[in-house]
């Protein structure tokens, strides 16, 4: 069971390093007119998205060190 939930773990913490390279501009969508919308969602929300990414980058990285320390 520790397993899965280092599974969980580990995959909200890739979403929360995805959101955080959207929300800086460092991902771009190859079709233009969704990378216009991409821009203009980034624009507007970039600032709240790269707050809340770094706290649950920070916060998932704990529970990940706990968790695999928990296994020795």
């Amino acid at each position: 069971m520790k397993f899965v939930a280092l599974f969980f773990e580990i995959l909200i913490l890739a979403f929360a390093v995805y959101v955080y390279l959207f929300s800086t501009g460092k991902l771009k969508v190859k079709d233009t007119k969704m990378n216009e919308k991409a821009e203009t969602f980034r624009k507007e929300n970039s600032t709240w998205m790269r707050l809340l990414s770094l706290l649950l980058i920070a916060l998932m990285s704990i529970e990940v060190f706990l968790n695999v320390s928990s296994f020795f």
